[in-house]
């Protein structure tokens, strides 16, 4: 053989060695997420409506190569754990994923049950100090979590009701022509506070508005909103303002166009899974949602995000994306990196006060985890629904032909409120 086969040949011999090695190497250990949700039942859409969104974050993390740790990089692992929407099956899979070393818990479609996590893993950290979690809250909104119920491990990515609740009565309270108004909510707490602080709100802003209806209903029970329709158009409002969310906002909004209610709808969800096919027409130009993001806002990282999610998840049932998942899950890796630790005391530390500036995410969205609450600051739009192919609307909602226009964005430092959180920290 010459001595340049010969070294052509340890070339191949070396780099067979080395294939092989890499392949018997085991893959680095990864970084589990527990996503304890509703994934059955009632709100068992809105439920895998957050488990596209999270594990669309996973993945992009993990594109990048994961997390990268003094040890070597580690990929993010997205668990499902069903909680029926129940506090006490929720806690029973709060056990399961802690059983499981679990140290990040991701959970947020019941303020009840965010509230029930949160006490429980105070007491858990406080026994087990080895092997401690956090709770990220991407939408529990009560704002009795980052205030009298706060915790250092509790971290809200969310705007919390009276974030999301100002704004709402912000453009509300410029509509001159309203002089009566509908409340109507969930029966438990989330519900229980937009109504209270709607009616103080009202009343501090438009004292001449009449509130002739004030109605809470049990959370995922109701099959047949027509009574409560009914009760709407028979008190002549002009808008109802309303906190519902999942199918009990379906099903309510559904019911109103079938008694032929012609009232605006303010609403936190009105944008949300099945709402705009079940209002149809005759939500154009009366249904208006907040929220963090909506996938008309006119940037080229939003038209990126939302090209991305549908190539994704093509199917138009869907189509319900968040921009705050993707900056908990984006804040999360920053902040472990950033520990050099995967341990959840470290990375609390790490996220108190972190400014996440959209940079992982090609600047769809910025903010401000506040160290004293653990309240994310955020900005906030508020949308209108409109006809796919209006003006501001390039893109509908779950292909029922209706998407939502930007009406008014507010900055984070317009959103920002005090808070009353007095945190015991370890």
């Amino acid at each position: 053989m010459t001595r340049i086969h010969a070294r052509w040949a340890g070339a191949l011999v070396g780099a067979i060695l080395c294939a092989a090695a890499a392949a018997a190497a085991p893959a680095a250990e990864p970084i589990p997420i527990a996503m304890i949700e509703g994934l059955s039942g009632s709100f068992g859409n809105a439920g895998e409506a957050v488990h596209r969104n999270l594990l669309l974050s996973v993945e992009r993390v993990n594109r990048r190569g994961g997390v990268r740790l003094p040890g070597g990089a580690r990929p993010l692992e997205l668990l499902r754990f069903d909680g029926k929407g129940s506090s006490e099956e929720s806690l029973a899979m709060l056990r399961a994923a802690l059983d499981r070393r679990v140290a990040f818990v991701a959970q947020g479609n019941s303020s009840s049950v965010a509230m029930v996590l949160v006490d429980a893993l105070n007491k858990h950290n406080q026994r087990e100090p080895l092997s401690r979690a956090l709770l990220l809250n991407y939408s529990a909104v009560d704002p009795a979590l980052t205030n009298e119920k706060c915790s250092f491990w509790h971290f809200r990515f969310d705007a919390h009701a009276d974030m999301r609740l100002a704004a709402l009565i912000d453009v509300l309270q410029g509509d001159t022509v309203l002089k009566k108004v509908y409340l109507i909510g969930q029966d438990y707490s989330f519900g229980q506070h937009v109504q209270r602080a709607a009616r103080a709100r009202l009343a501090a802003s438009r004292p001449d508005i009449a509130i002739v209806g004030d109605e809470l209903h049990p959370i995922g029970r109701v099959k047949d909103f027509l009574p409560y329709a009914m009760k709407i158009k028979a008190s002549g409002a002009q808008a109802v303002l309303t906190g519902n969310w999942g199918n009990d906002l379906t099903l309510l909004v559904r019911a109103m166009r079938e008694v032929g209610v012609d009232a605006r709808i303010y609403s936190f969800y009105g944008n949300a899974l099945g709402a705009p096919a079940a209002i149809g027409e005759a939500g154009v130009g009366r249904v208006l949602a907040v929220a963090e993001w909506h996938p008309n806002v006119d940037t080229p990282a939003s038209q990126e995000f939302h090209a991305a999610f549908r190539a994704r998840f093509p199917r138009p049932e869907e189509d319900y994306q968040h921009a705050r998942m993707q900056v908990m899950v984006e804040m999360l890796a920053v902040a472990i990196e950033r520990a050099g630790s995967s341990e959840a005391g470290a990375v609390a530390a790490a996220l108190e006060g972190m400014h996440y500036d959209g940079r992982t995410l090609g600047g769809l969205h910025t903010g401000t985890m506040r160290a004293a609450d653990h309240q994310f600051i955020q900005p906030l739009v508020v949308s209108v629904m409109d006809r796919l192919g209006a003006p501001g609307v390039r893109h509908d909602n779950e292909g029922s032909g209706y998407g939502f226009r930007t009406v008014r964005s507010f900055e984070a430092r317009q959103t920002e409120q005090p808070h009353g959180c007095t945190m015991e920290r370890p």
